[in-house]
């Protein structure tokens, strides 16, 4: 794993899921980069017009913080609506996507996984299995899916559930993680809130727990080329 591009629905996203791996792979002399598929936050006006461009560009900006706490060498915003990726051309996210991993031609790639509630992590994670099809010259060697915390667990749809099947000890970097996360001051919440920083310390040691860490942070293995 020399080079990883992590594919996120929204700013946070990109944090939530895997802050804590991320830090340490960075730490370890990996290189990580983020691509942001959505704006965020705009869904919460009443049309997209009406959304705050102050607010928006705010958002950008705790993003980039945040980024260089986790260890993200560089963060692209693709500018899509929030929460209304359903409404687009899913060629035209696909191929967005394929010119990100033509661009930065990662060996490692995370995204989102595909059972989730939100409606933008899903097509995500469709673009980017779609885009990451092994034909041609392919270069990417792992594909992994995250939980999104607020959004993984309140799908009770269990057709598509969340098991992992692969866990990241994340004891030394779980505080970055944190730290992270209160840069995103229009993201952050208070617990018992999942965003919250008790919930995400407790998530890290629940699944720390499952394979016996301290914390751990936990992916499905979606694809692997050896």
């Amino acid at each position: 794993m020399k080079k990883i591009l992590v594919f996120a629905a929204h700013p946070d996203d990109e944090l939530l899921g895997l802050g804590g791996t991320i830090r340490r792979l960075v730490n370890e002399g990996v290189e990580a980069r983020a691509v942001i598929m959505a704006e965020g936050i705009t869904s919460r006006a009443s049309t997209r017009e009406e959304a705050d461009k102050d607010e928006l560009e705010k958002l950008k900006e705790d993003a980039k913080q945040a980024s260089e706490i986790i260890g993200y060498s560089g963060i692209d915003f693709c500018g899509l609506p929030d929460n209304r990726m359903d409404g687009l051309d899913l060629l035209s996210v696909i191929k967005l996507v394929f010119n990100y991993v033509e661009k930065y031609k990662p060996d490692t790639i995370f995204t989102h996984h595909h059972g989730d509630l939100n409606i933008d992590h899903r097509i995500t994670c469709e673009a980017v299995l779609t885009a990451c099809r092994p034909v041609g010259n392919y270069g990417v060697k792992r594909i992994y899916a995250f939980e999104t915390p607020s959004s993984t667990e309140w799908n009770y749809n269990y057709t598509e559930s969340f098991n992992p099947n692969v866990y990241f000890d994340i004891s030394d970097t779980l505080e970055a993680k944190i730290k992270g996360m209160g840069c995103y001051k229009s993201e952050s919440a208070k617990y018992p809130h999942p965003r919250s920083p008790e919930s995400l310390s407790a998530l890290a040691q629940h699944r720390g727990s499952n394979v016996g860490m301290k914390y751990a942070e936990a992916f499905m293995l979606l694809r692997e080329v050896l």
